[in-house]
C-alpha cells in the first residue's frame, strides 16, 4: 500500500485542499487504513462536482478495479472498478448499464456512495434500484456484507451517504438486457418552457428523455429547450456488422486551463443560440450510446474550459406540484446574475426509494447548471438555495460545493455508531 500527501479536489478543480491519501492494491489494505485513522474518506476517479470526497485524509479505490465475475446479467466488481471498464466487458456480452450519469469514468463504487441516476429515472429510478449487494468495511476495519436481506439497514442507508457508512470494496449489480449498442434517438426542439414540461409529462413511457435547456433565454422563450428521447436499439432496427460495438477512447482533450474571462454571460448566450439553431428535430435515428449518453466524455480534461478558479455544478430537485413555478423562477435569477451555463439539463423524477433515506431524487423535475466560481455567481446560488428551501426541494450533495442549505447535508440521517463523520465544506 502507498501513502502519500497529495493535491486533492473534485472534477470543479474548486476547492482543492492538502490530504494523506492510502492507495491500497489489496482489500486488506483497506481494514489497515480505517483501523488507522476512522475518519478516513474513500475517493474513486475523482469525477463528483462538490466537496463530498475532500477530506484531510482519503483513500484512492482506483487499484481495487477487479471485475470478479459476469454472469446471466449480473455482474460482481470492487468498488474502484469504473464504467468505461464496465462497458468495455458487458456491452460485446449484450448488456448495459441500469442507470448511468452523463459520464461513463465514475466507479461503481462512487455510484453507490451517490446513488446516481440517470436519463431513465422516470421508469428505473436509481442505482440503489440495482444493487443486490456489496461489501463494506466499517469504522472498526470489519468486513460486512450488506444485501436486501442481510443487514438490511446499514445497504439501504449506503446509497447516497457519501462514504459516510463505511468504505464499499465490492458490489454486485443487475445489468440490463440490449440487443445492440445503439439508442433510437428522437429530437424535439421546444419554444419554451411550458412546452419542454408538457412533452415530458406526455412521455413518461419512454425509457430515456433530457432536455438541454438555454437558461439565459427571457420572456416567452424563457427555457427553450432541445429535448432528447431514447430507447435501445433492436437488432432489426440496425444496419450495422457490429451491433454490440463499445465506445471508443477520446482523442480529443483541453490541454490547459483557459482564461477565465472566456467564460460570461456573452460567450454562453453565444453558445447557447449556436447549439439552438444548429439542433434539429428529428425522430427515430440511431445513435451509438456513447454520444446519447456521455457528450462531454469525448473531450478530455474537459473541466479545464472553467479555467483555474474552477467551477460548480448545482443540482436541484422540486416537488412535481412546484417544479414548473420554481425552475422558472430560478431561471430568471440566473438571467439576473447573468450567471449563465453551458450545460443547463433538466430531467423528470419519478418516485425516490423510500428504503433510501440519503438518497437524492425523488418526484418532481430536477435542474443541473454549470458555474465558474465567481462572486456573482456565488450570489446566484444564495438565491436558488432560498428559492428550493421555500420550494422544499433537495440539493444534490454530490455535486454540492457551497449550498448552505441544512438540508443539503442530512447528517441526521446518517447513524452515529458508525464512527464517520462529514468533514467538507458544508
Amino acid at each position: 500500500m502507498i501513502i502519500r500527501d497529495k493535491n486533492l479536489t473534485s472534477w470543479g478543480n474548486n476547492p482543492v485542499i492538502r490530504s494523506k491519501e492510502y492507495q491500497p492494491y489489496f482489500v486488506e489494505d483497506v481494514s489497515k487504513a480505517i483501523i488507522e485513522n476512522s475518519e478516513i474518506l474513500a475517493t474513486g476517479n475523482g469525477r463528483s462536482y462538490g466537496d463530498c470526497m475532500l477530506n484531510a485524509v482519503s483513500l484512492s479505490t482506483l487499484h481495487l478495479n477487479n471485475i470478479l465475475s459476469l454472469s446471466n446479467g449480473v455482474v460482481n466488481c470492487q468498488a474502484g472498478t469504473t464504467l468505461d471498464e464496465l462497458l468495455r466487458l458487458m456491452v460485446p456480452k449484450g448488456y448495459f448499464l441500469p442507470v448511468t450519469p452523463g459520464t461513463k469514468f465514475i466507479t461503481l463504487g462512487g455510484a453507490i456512495a451517490s446513488d446516481i441516476h440517470g436519463k431513465n429515472h422516470h421508469k428505473d429510478g436509481s442505482i440503489s434500484n440495482h444493487i443486490l449487494s456489496f461489501e463494506l468495511i466499517n469504522h472498526a476495519g470489519d468486513t460486512v456484507s450488506c444485501s436486501r436481506t442481510n443487514n438490511e439497514d446499514l445497504f439501504w442507508q449506503t446509497f447516497g451517504a457519501m462514504g459516510l457508512t463505511g468504505i464499499i470494496v465490492s458490489a454486485v449489480m443487475q445489468l440490463k438486457d440490449v440487443e445492440t449498442s445503439y439508442i433510437r434517438q428522437t429530437v424535439i426542439k421546444l419554444k419554451g418552457l411550458a412546452e419542454t414540461f408538457e412533452l415530458f409529462a406526455s412521455h413518461q413511457d419512454t425509457t430515456y428523455s433530457v432536455a438541454w435547456i438555454d437558461c439565459l433565454s427571457s420572456g416567452k422563450s424563457q427555457g427553450k429547450s432541445v429535448m432528447f428521447l431514447g430507447e435501445h436499439a433492436k437488432l432489426a432496427e440496425i444496419n450495422k456488422c457490429l451491433h454490440l460495438a463499445v465506445h471508443k477512447t477520446p482523442k480529443l482533450f483541453v490541454p490547459f486551463n483557459l482564461p477565465s474571462f472566456t467564460l460570461n454571460a456573452l460567450t454562453v448566450k453565444t453558445f447557447n443560440a449556436i447549439y439552438y439553431g444548429m439542433a434539429k428535430s428529428e425522430a427515430d435515428s440511431i445513435v451509438h450510446y456513447d454520444p446519447f449518453f456521455y457528450p462531454l466524455d469525448s473531450i478530455l480534461n474537459w473541466n479545464r474550459i472553467y479555467g483555474k478558479k474552477g467551477f460548480t455544478q448545482y443540482q436541484f430537485v422540486l416537488p412535481p406540484e412546484v417544479s414548473f413555478e420554481g425552475i422558472s423562477k430560478a431561471l430568471t435569477i440566473i438571467n439576473k446574475y447573468g450567471a449563465g451555463s453551458f450545460l443547463a439539463v433538466l430531467k423528470l423524477f419519478g418516485e425516490g426509494n423510500a428504503k433510501a433515506p440519503n438518497s437524492f431524487p425523488e418526484k418532481g423535475y430536477t435542474l443541473a447548471l454549470d458555474f465558474p466560481i465567481n462572486t456573482k455567481n456565488l450570489q446566484a446560488i444564495s438565491e436558488l438555495d432560498a428559492l428550493v428551501k421555500d420550494c422544499s426541494g433537495k440539493v444534490y450533495k454530490t455535486k454540492d460545493c457551497f449550498s448552505s442549505i441544512p438540508e443539503a447535508i442530512q447528517s441526521g440521517k446518517f447513524q452515529s455508531q458508525q464512527n464517520l463523520r462529514y468533514t467538507g465544506n458544508n
